[in-house]
């Protein structure tokens, strides 16, 4: 199975992902993860990239392209992958197929997990978090016993400025805008598949192994 998440943030991607590596036992490919590697392996692509970076630049398509094609070469991606993260427009889906089609290795599923906008709202703007143990918590889901006070540690709860609600609205903003064309893409295709992603986590789960059983 070769197959590449879909989901605005805070649909549950991540913690979809980790659960399909154990069922599956297939690799999560993250651009984030290959590129700081790279980086420090001080690959050529990684010594590009490092180029971009220290200059504050994005770094380009085509050093990520190249960083997903070495990755995706590696022996454990034999029986699949699971893509998290990128392609994160249609222009790089339309560099990965082709690619991909080179490697004659093309997507099999391209899964979208959905969730309504306000409850994305909820689960970002909600999220506290202690400022001793880290332990997260929802205002609106996962309410700590005592008001603002951590139950495991009892340190104080705080709001992380990239959860403010001003940050997530341009956050999934800027998803619609980008990322969710993908979803026209990979219908166009033929392979995309969707679940809607309220429930709780093994709710889901079942939900995405329903669907990725049917292939």
């Amino acid at each position: 199975m070769r197959l590449v998440l879909l989901g605005a943030p805070g649909a549950g991607k991540g913690t979809q992902a980790k659960k399909l590596i154990e069922k599956y036992r297939i690799p999560q490919i993250s651009t984030g993860d290959i590129l700081r590697k790279a980086v420090t392996d001080r690959t050529p692509l990684g010594k590009e990239a490092k180029s971009y970076m220290d200059k504050g630049e994005l770094v380009p398509d085509s050093v990520v392209i190249g960083l997903v094609k070495e990755r995706l070469a590696k022996d454990d991606c034999k029986e699949g992958f699971i893509l998290d993260g990128f392609p994160r427009n249609t222009s790089q889906a339309q560099t990965l197929d082709g690619v991909l089609a080179m490697m004659n290795t093309p997507l099999t599923v391209a899964l979208s997990v959905d969730v309504d906008k306000d409850d994305l709202m909820k689960r970002l703007t909600g999220r506290r978090t202690c400022r001793g143990c880290q332990q997260m918590y929802n205002v609106y889901f996962s309410t700590p016993k005592k008001d603002g006070i951590c139950d495991k540690c009892g340190g104080e709860l705080f709001q992380r400025d990239d959860d403010k609600e001003a940050t997530i609205k341009n956050r999934l903003d800027v998803y619609e805008k980008s990322t969710a064309p993908l979803i026209d893409h990979y219908k166009k295709k033929g392979i995309l598949k969707s679940v809607m992603g309220v429930g709780s986590i093994d709710e889901i789960f079942n939900k995405v192994c329903a669907v990725l059983d049917k292939k």
